[in-house]
């Protein structure tokens, strides 16, 4: 006999947006904007619109990052898209990026201004654009692309996979909990192994790969997301928290993982120049 709580898929997959969880409102199943809202423009070359979630610090990190080498033209404005108001849905960021995900990125140094969208093509865009942060030698640029892009690939088990059936969902299920972790942990696996012998993912120096994966990554073993340290027995992975520890004490990350996060005691909503962070 069958479970009468089974969950039977219909013949047709309808949008029932109340039955999402805490993240109900981040999604739709249609793409385009919601409503007419012009984006705020501030007085800097780079206009990022976006929130402090992992892939939303990725960027301002970097761009801390850069500031603290002296790269003025990485001078930024940081507007908050509070994505639980469905503000990503507004015309004004549809128009940036058409996936109406955070972040966001206008380059207004050049002419016409140059739109960027996803974390990790606005982190590739940036650091090509001032030569930091990413390998010039074509061996070692391609170890930092992998890592990179193993981020971009992997990052949607641990947030929308692992953490959504974890922390968010309306109740535990035991079945998505058990698979996510076990491909969670077979992840931080992977990492330490690679951290074992390398102080940095792709060895002595530090670049983007190390800024994506740990905004994730580095999060997750440090318990600032999810609240699951315990639960996944982080502690043991020794290398990825010795890794985390390391880029957590960088004071541009300091300064950048601030940013769009008004929720922290020392977040701040918007930035707009560095005084905003001292």
């Amino acid at each position: 006999m069958s479970d009468s709580s089974e969950y039977v898929p219909p013949k047709v997959w309808k949008w029932e947006n109340e039955s999402g969880g805490k993240f109900a409102n981040i999604n739709r199943p249609i793409a385009g904007s919601t409503h007419d809202k012009v984006l705020p423009e501030g007085k800097h070359p780079l206009q990022l619109y976006s929130l402090g979630t992992p892939n939303g610090i990725k960027v301002t990190i970097l761009l801390e990052e850069l500031l603290a080498l002296g790269h003025e033209g990485a001078e930024y404005d940081a507007f908050i898209i509070n994505i639980g108001e469905g503000e990503q849905f507004g015309s004004g960021f549809v128009e940036i990026n058409p996936n109406s995900k955070i972040p966001a990125l206008l380059d207004k140094s050049t002419d016409p201004s140059t739109r960027v969208f996803e974390s990790a093509a606005i982190m590739l865009y940036l650091a090509e654009k001032f030569q930091e942060f990413i390998p010039n030698e074509a061996s070692a640029r391609a170890e930092c692309m992998s890592w990179l892009f193993w981020q971009m690939g992997s990052a949607p088990y641990l947030g929308g996979g692992f953490g959504h059936f974890y922390a968010y969902a309306p109740e535990k299920f035991e079945y998505p909990i058990n698979r996510f972790a076990m491909e969670v942990k077979r992840q931080l696996d992977v990492l330490d192994k690679n951290l074992s012998s390398r102080q940095y993912l792709c060895g002595d120096d530090y670049n983007i790969s190390d800024i994506a994966v740990h905004s994730w990554y580095g999060s997750l073993v440090l318990n600032n997301i999810y609240e699951s340290a315990e639960f996944l027995d982080v502690a043991s992975y020794e290398n990825v928290v010795r890794w985390a520890k390391e880029i957590t004490d960088r004071p541009a990350y300091k300064r950048g993982s601030r940013v769009n996060r008004p929720w922290m005691s020392d977040g701040i909503a918007e930035r707009h120049d560095s005084t905003d962070l001292d």
